[in-house]
């Protein structure tokens, strides 16, 4: 049986599309709500897969990063494109350096730019 937990936040930033050749090449902001999905077999010795504070505070140090700032100014996004999904896949595999381990592991992130919009990598 695998267990699965998420953890929601938003954060705020700005961006813009290169050689996308629309409106969105302009710098525009967002207020992005982000998702990490957190799996395991087993639970732990609490019947946890995973603390919540624990996922958050690995969220969170990731998103500090872009609250607030345009993203295209952000390594690696000073070079790559910010696109939803790019984003999405770095904070799904930043957070997974911090809490993945033998029993625990990222799984998914999801990242909308709106309400109707959204990006999901899966790891």
């Amino acid at each position: 049986m695998r267990f699965t937990v998420f953890k929601e936040t938003d954060f705020a930033s700005a961006h813009f599309l290169r050689e996308y050749h629309n409106q969105c090449e302009q710098l525009h902001g967002h207020n992005y709500r982000l998702r990490v999905y957190v799996s395991a077999d087993e639970l732990d010795a609490t019947g946890m897969v995973i603390d919540f504070v624990q996922l958050k505070g690995a969220m969170m140090e990731i998103v500090k990063r872009f609250d607030h700032h345009n993203i295209n100014e952000v390594p690696p996004f000073d070079a790559l494109n910010p696109t939803a999904e790019h984003v999405a896949r770095y904070i799904a595999e930043e957070v997974a350096k911090r809490i993945d381990n033998e029993r625990v592991r990222v799984t998914e992130c999801h990242l909308w730019e709106t309400d109707r919009s959204c990006a999901i990598y899966k790891r």
